[in-house]
């Protein structure tokens, strides 16, 4: 299996911004908008975007914003989630059919009846999920914050974690909780093989593996480092290695180029053969991005009563992540 190598980006050349880049800068600055894009969208719109992260990194930048409107660039929920924490501000994201495979698998009226049966246990659910999941949860959490999170709970507590079967499971290896995990995954992350990351690893003479703990067990097994995007960049910039392989979503190795451009990153190949993108994501086009911005459409529209819902956990994981 041929490997898509990305050599260091200091010694790429940089490419001119497109006419619809360069449109998007005029109409973000004629809104006053701000645009919020998750590493795992095309190039072209993390490099027009304001802020480009993970889903905690995201979150704390949609509460901290003083931009009329927000235009996020990444799937419904996370949307929903800045809707959330701003109300009175106009969200709106290039399309309104990008979802997400967590939330497709956790439905809120499963999750109610399911708390039912548990009505002693707290409910951490992982920010992957819908705005209805999040009015039932106590707490929410992302991949960065979600050991820490779970260390905070008093040891006595019944935990329901959902909806990341896979994630919940790390987080039970690092802290010995018994957790009750939902049956939930990330499509994209369970794509990886575990024998093809060891085949990659002796093909560039021990380069570190680094995965997402979204990974299933025997990747995370095989991995020298599992964490989240946003701890991935610390790792390979420390790292003396000058080689790393990258066991998550392809474009976030956009991000690595721009922030380690010394480095080369080896992307992970699929159980098909092929690089790794997460379909909802690309979802997002340069196109659609400018045509929200133009006509603040696909808008987020939210009840007041359960914005006021899920506020309550949301905010309680940034006050648990400072």
């Amino acid at each position: 299996m041929e490997a898509i190598v990305y050599p260091p980006y200091n010694n790429c050349e940089p490419k001119p911004l497109t006419d619809v880049q360069k449109r998007i800068l005029e109409v973000k600055k004629e809104r006053n908008a701000v645009i919020l894009a998750h590493n795992y969208v095309c190039r072209e719109i993390q490099e027009v975007a304001d802020y480009v992260g993970d889903s905690l990194g995201l979150s704390r930048e949609a509460k901290n914003t003083d931009a009329d409107v927000i235009a996020f660039a990444g799937v419904d929920f996370m949307a929903e989630t800045a809707k959330i924490l701003n109300p009175e501000k106009t969200v709106v994201l290039p399309d309104h059919a990008a979802g997400c495979s967590l939330e497709e698998l956790c439905e809120p009226m499963e999750l109610a009846l399911f708390k039912k049966k548990h009505p002693d246990a707290i409910v951490i659910s992982y920010i992957n999920c819908s705005a209805g999941v999040k009015e039932l949860s106590d707490i929410i959490c992302t991949s960065g914050n979600a050991l820490d999170i779970v260390k905070q709970i008093p040891a006595d507590r019944k935990i329901i974690f959902c909806p990341d079967q896979h994630l919940g499971s790390w987080i039970v290896e690092q802290t010995g909780r018994d957790m009750i995990l939902w049956n939930g995954y990330c499509w994209a992350h369970t794509k990886y093989q575990a024998d093809d990351l060891v085949a990659l690893k002796k093909a560039f003479n021990g380069a570190p593996v680094v995965s997402h703990p979204e990974c299933p067990k025997p990747v995370r097994d095989v991995s020298d480092c599992v964490c989240s995007t946003e701890k991935m960049i610390k790792f390979c910039r420390e790292h003396p290695s000058d080689k790393f392989i990258i066991a998550t979503v392809v474009e976030m190795i956009h991000r690595f180029q721009r922030e380690i451009p010394d480095k080369t990153f080896i992307a992970a190949r699929s159980s098909r053969g092929l690089a790794q993108h997460c379909r909802n994501m690309l979802m997002n086009t340069p196109e659609k991005l400018l045509a929200c911005l133009e006509n603040l459409s696909p808008e987020i529209k939210l009840s007041k009563e359960q914005m006021d819902a899920a506020r309550r956990p949301i905010e309680k994981m940034l006050e648990m992540s400072k």
